[in-house]
């Protein structure tokens, strides 16, 4: 296929292009390149003859028009979007803008591709999503396709409504569409604002390991190679129309997650003393933080047979020593005085 990825030069959109080249798709990369776009993310790839990168952002309709008329994609894979929950709470008109309208003008701008193709049944728009819009669960229970929405943050309302207008261009035009609702993704390439790159960066520079609330938060951790391979799977042998929730069957609160990482930064790169353990602080709780996310993962697994390949413990290990051998891919993010400024004084999101 060639696929049209919006977000490619972000964390997963990075990874799903490697993945889909690998896979001898050929990729229309559309990224605006904001704080957390790189295009040393894909430099891997960039002078394959099967990768072609796009300058745009996906609140430029017009962009968009030209974008699917030149290149003429088999398939979408719609990534690009705000992601960052203290971001949205701080400030989240762009979130609005990016993960609503974005949204919007890709769906009307495949649905024109798309009817001037005269309506292909080979097309597919596979829009991902997290598992953040279904609110928050007790001790038990996961979320399942069913399960009713409950969006908490302004993140998680933005890309709630993003989901709702995917079916209803599904429902009301009849586009080709799949939608994927992901667990905590972690891995290599991933921005120094969410909980694991930030742990790994912070001891690793001697600074402080900031924990919101208690630390009992729970969420399901998903490594983003294992997500790039269901997306993919998802794209190539889904039904059109259904949705696929994708976990990464690893719970974990997230004071027991910073103290792994701690222990494996202790094996790996030993502090001069001490354990990097003493560097845990405990910050303010973020408001409206859910308390558990879990996916169950039934459907995708009965359905497409899919589970993913690493534990928590194997990624964690494998995501710590990607970290030590690339101090020059995050040494110049967190030089950057927009990205300090940032992260100053926060705890951690967690997607």
């Amino acid at each position: 296929m060639k696929i049209l990825i919006t977000g490619g030069a972000g964390f997963i959109g990075s990874a799903v292009v490697k993945h889909s080249i690998e896979r001898g798709h050929e990729v229309v990369n559309v990224d605006a390149l904001t704080y957390a776009g790189c295009l040393n993310n894909v430099a891997s790839v960039k002078d394959h003859p099967s990768y072609t990168f796009e300058h745009a952002d996906i609140r430029d309709r017009a962009s968009l028009d030209a974008i699917f008329f030149k290149h003429r994609p088999d398939s979408v894979m719609h990534l690009a979007a705000e992601s960052h929950v203290d971001r949205s709470i701080d400030g989240p008109k762009e979130f609005i803008e990016t993960n609503i309208i974005g949204t919007f003008n890709m769906l009307e701008a495949a649905r024109l591709y798309w009817h001037n193709l005269n309506r292909p049944t080979s097309f597919r728009f596979h829009h991902i999503s997290t598992d953040e819009v279904f609110g928050t669960l007790g001790p038990s229970g996961m979320f399942s396709e069913t399960t009713p929405y409950d969006p908490r943050s302004p993140y998680s309302a933005s890309k709630a409504s993003s989901d709702h207008l995917v079916r209803a261009w599904n429902e009301t035009f009849g586009l080709p569409i799949i939608i994927t609702n992901c667990s905590n993704n972690y891995g290599p390439y991933q921005f120094p604002e969410k909980l694991i790159p930030l742990v790994i960066i912070n001891a690793l520079t001697e600074q402080n390991l900031p924990i919101y609330g208690d630390g009992t938060n729970v969420r399901d951790w998903l490594h983003v190679d294992d997500h790039a391979d269901a997306l993919l799977l998802v794209l190539e042998k889904g039904v059109p129309g259904r949705s696929y929730n994708i976990g990464g069957e690893n719970e974990r609160c997230n004071i027991d997650l910073v103290k792994s990482l701690c222990s494996i930064l202790d094996n790996m790169y030993p502090r001069s003393a001490g354990g990097y353990h003493e560097l845990i602080t405990f910050v303010t709780d973020r408001p409206g933080h859910d308390a558990r996310y879990a996916i169950d993962p039934t459907r995708i697994r009965t359905e497409l047979g899919w589970r993913p390949s690493k534990t928590v413990d194997e990624g964690l290990e494998q995501t710590v020593r990607w970290y030590l051998n690339n101090f020059s891919w995050w040494e110049p993010l967190v030089k950057d005085p927009s990205t300090r400024e940032n992260l100053r004084n926060k705890g951690f999101a967690e997607y």
